[in-house]
């Protein structure tokens, strides 16, 4: 819309998750970031609502049947004097988007590419030109009403090509949308294995740590030097050690169920009142740490997801200062949970409202309970082992979080899945069998995941948040909100 908006209909379907959680779950704060056109980590995020009140947008939610297929579908209409564009979108976990409309015509963009749109009356000359000015990953053209041909590149049209594009007769207008993810795609990418058992086919008789199948894994994919890998999940484990520091030092906002609890928690391991658990009493810490951060709409890392950020983060790092290991050493056992996650993300989901809370938290007790094994010089089979172990005990968990906040039952099952992960991690290194192997119990996670009660996957209506003692909470919550 080139920064030019002035009204915006925000449409859910009844059926989804969104419907009832959109206000309180921080999605609204989101959304209009998104118009202003902030980053994710901005500041003033939290009073989103009153910045895009002063700049003039009028914003209307709607809940009605928009025959959405996927419960995390957003429907948004932008106008200003001059036009108005829809956008459809889904949110498929842990903070990743895919635009499946524009003005109604199907697409497929997940922020991957510099994507250019050009509006048009008739493609042919259109196409002839782009074809002798520019090289592309793919070239779409979309012959519904309105016509545009899609640009998938990695950059935008040269200044010439698009003042040349402008100027034709055919060309309405072109749009460029930048892409919002820090790796891109290319065409024809080729990866060595995107599952656990083709990680261990490719492994055949190159006897490959964990670690460097981590790194082969991420240039492959993003074309990009070891360093630069190195140096983007530096900055990953810097971001999470200071979301760390700020829990402990305390967190402060109104609109939440629990306060500032780590601290005191802090107090009382310091003063030797608590039972001795050495690493679990740390990684307890870190996570309650890291979730009030989320709470107070600090800034986090969703490793894999905003509601589970606590756990892998808080496992890892807690773990890891327990052995007083170097910041080297966690960077690259936070590069082995990101290959896990990958083996995850490949077969099954990261969306509680899909696939319930096992695929969150479950998913990153397993990442962080194979990153632990790798800190405690275990093997490449034990990785693998602890991270289906894990998964294994938290098959069919459901998402009911109290008066539709994500802190409660949630910080709980952060904490669960965060020792889980260090239990099983010496369960590997002991040498415990997992029976079953990595792959078929993410695909047995998925499964009976999808199979969980719509009510029962962070829809605000059943479990937890139904309880008599949770919808007074709610009430009580929104009461104060006005």
């Amino acid at each position: 819309m080139a920064n030019n908006i002035k009204s915006i209909l925000v449409e859910f379907d009844p059926n989804g998750s969104l419907a009832n959680t959109h206000k309180d779950q921080g999605s609204d704060m989101g959304l209009f970031g998104g118009f202003l056109g902030w980053e994710a980590d901005d500041e003033r995020l939290p009073k989103s609502d009153y910045h895009i009140s002063e700049a003039g947008i009028k914003v209307q939610f709607a809940i009605r049947d928009i025959a959405a297929k996927h419960l995390n579908t957003y429907q948004i209409t932008l106008s200003n004097s001059l036009e108005t564009r829809t956008v459809t979108a889904i949110s498929t976990g842990g903070g990743m988007i895919e635009v499946i409309a524009i003005d109604g015509i199907g697409v497929s963009m997940m922020g991957d590419f510099y994507e250019t749109l050009i509006y048009c009356k008739t493609p042919d000359r259109i196409l002839e030109l782009i074809n002798r000015g520019m090289s592309y990953d793919y070239l779409i053209v979309h012959n519904e009403n309105p016509h545009f041909i899609e640009i998938k590149a990695q950059s935008f049209p040269e200044e010439f090509l698009q003042v040349q594009l402008a100027s034709m007769e055919d060309v309405m207008f072109i749009k460029k949308l930048c892409p919002v993810l820090p790796v891109l795609s290319r065409k024809d990418i080729i990866v060595p294995f995107v599952t656990c058992n083709e990680m261990l086919d490719y492994n055949k008789n190159k006897n490959l740590s964990l670690l460097e199948l981590a790194i082969l894994y991420e240039s492959e994919r993003g074309n990009t030097s070891e360093e630069e890998i190195f140096g983007k999940m530096r900055k990953i484990v810097h971001t999470i050690k200071d979301s760390i520091k700020c829990g402990l030092q305390g967190t402060q906002y109104t609109d939440r169920l629990l306060g500032s609890q780590s601290v005191n928690f802090r107090t009382q391991l310091q003063n030797k009142r608590l039972v001795e658990t050495g690493a679990l009493n740390i990684v307890v810490m870190y996570v309650s740490a890291l979730m009030e951060v989320k709470s107070s709409m600090g800034v986090i890392v969703a490793a894999p997801t905003a509601g589970s950020c606590g756990t892998l983060p808080g496992a890892v790092m807690g773990t890891a200062d327990f052995l007083g290991v170097s910041e080297d050493e966690i960077v690259k056992a936070m590069l082995v949970a990101g290959l896990i996650g990958i083996f995850i993300s490949s077969q099954s989901t990261f969306a509680g409202e899909v696939a319930g809370c096992g695929v969150e938290y479950g998913s990153g007790g397993s990442m962080a309970s194979a990153a632990i094994v790798y800190l405690s010089k275990g093997t490449l089979s034990q990785s693998i082992a602890a991270a289906s172990m894990v998964l294994q005990s938290t098959l069919g968990m459901t998402c009911t979080p109290i008066a539709n906040r994500v802190e409660a039952p949630c910080l709980g099952n952060n904490v669960m899945a965060a020792t889980n992960a260090i239990s099983f991690a010496n369960m590997a290194l002991s040498g415990y069998d997992e029976l079953i192997p990595l792959d078929e119990v993410i695909e047995t996670m998925y499964t009976i995941g999808m199979g969980i009660p719509h009510e029962f996957k962070c829809t605000n209506i059943g479990g937890l948040c139904a309880t008599k003692t949770a919808k007074e909470i709610e009430r009580k919550l929104r009461s104060a909100a006005f």
